[in-house]
């Protein structure tokens, strides 16, 4: 029904223009024409009414498409972009009718300047308010609040975090939140839970455990901890891999992305998005060891080269011991050699602390 009226009301638009049409024939021939005024009027009239009725479904289905297009990038733009872009838009539009009311006393060209005048000043205010959205924003904020410091205040908002499968699984997350080392608000995007939960659904019982391990390490941060949790459902249906929506997302919402993965971590800093890695995080806070300390550890198993043992710290930093595959089982007094920082982690040399002393005896003797 809606359809029919869309078509009717186009074919009338275009009838109208064929009758304004044969007008405009009809008077600027009439000395020609004089008795052929109702056929000069009437033809053009059907003949546009009939094309605007043909061609009215083509009409309405572009201008719903490009509605839909519309509606869904304005749906990804963050608010304060659409605030920003708003405001330069009426500042433009204003300039634009200041500017377009000297213009229009112009001959021939002055009906037409004002609506370029506004388009092009409008597009601009549009486009500099959106990227400026953070001083325009300010200026109305120290008009509300009437002091700059109330402003900072306003603006020190902490950013979203969005939460990667590999981040929720390991669980260290719950436990940096309880220590208030990351504030608010966790964003979990729902194609997350659905991998989640595919995950949890696995036949493999190994997959199948780390997915629920993730489904409960979530309600335990909904539950037991105070830090804000958000759902999103925003999603990318253009984007397959869940780590591009990942990045995605955070980009929208001008937040850090919450990971383990290194290869995450490397295409989100492509991308410009700011990461918050457990793995650097956990190599960070880990006590530092210099060459010359000495351990009291015990030699877990042999090492991969001969004649090496191999002890861990109680954080799991692994400790290669030099001739230590004899000393395997015992708890012995090592000293520290170098240390080496990977990717992977850090790893910590040692020798035997007996046979460091020998071999400095030996030395002293020579």
């Amino acid at each position: 029904m809606v359809e029919k009226v869309v078509r009717i009301v186009i074919a009338l638009a275009c009838a109208s223009g064929g009758l304004y049409l044969g007008n405009f024939i009809f008077n600027s021939f009439f000395i020609v024409f004089r008795e052929a005024r109702i056929a000069l009027i009437i033809v053009p009239t059907i003949i546009l009414g009939l094309i605007g009725y043909a061609v009215a479904p083509k009409i309405v289905k572009k201008v719903l498409q490009m509605t839909k297009w519309i509606e869904s990038n304005l749906q990804k733009m963050p608010i304060q972009d659409l605030l920003g872009g708003a405001i330069g838009l009426i500042f433009g539009l204003i300039v634009a009718s200041l500017m377009g009311n000297s213009f229009s006393k112009l001959p021939y060209i002055g009906s037409y300047l004002p609506i370029i005048v506004s388009l092009l000043l409008g597009y601009i205010g549009m486009s500099v308010g959106s990227k400026k959205k953070e001083d325009l924003l300010g200026v109305f904020s120290i008009l509300k609040f009437g002091s700059k410091d109330k402003v900072a205040k306003a603006y020190l908002k902490p950013k979203p975090k969005v939460l990667d499968t590999s981040v929720i699984i390991d669980g260290r997350i719950a436990d940096i939140c309880k220590s208030g080392f990351i504030e608010g608000p966790l964003v979990i995007p729902n194609f997350i839970l659905e991998e989640l939960r595919h995950i949890a659904d696995s036949s493999d019982a190994l997959k199948r455990n780390r997915g629920r391990r993730g489904l409960d390490i979530l309600n335990k941060i909904r539950k037991e901890l105070e830090i804000p949790v958000q759902i999103s459902n925003q999603d990318f249906d253009d984007i397959q891999e869940v780590d591009s929506k990942l990045v995605k997302l955070a980009q929208v919402l001008e937040g850090f992305v919450v990971t383990n993965d290194y290869n995450l971590n490397k295409v989100a800093e492509l991308q410009g998005v700011t990461v918050l890695n457990i793995n650097e995080l956990a190599n960070a806070v880990k006590p530092v060891v210099l060459p010359g300390e000495e351990m009291f550890l015990r030699v877990i198993k042999d090492g991969k080269e001969y004649g090496q043992g191999v002890a861990y710290l109680d954080d799991g930093t692994m400790i290669v011991i030099e001739n230590g595959k004899k000393v395997i089982g015992e708890n012995v007094y090592v000293v520290v050699t170098s240390v080496l920082q990977t990717a992977a982690g850090r790893m910590i040399f040692a020798k035997l602390k007996e046979e460091l002393r020998r071999s400095d005896e030996v030395g002293g003797i020579v």
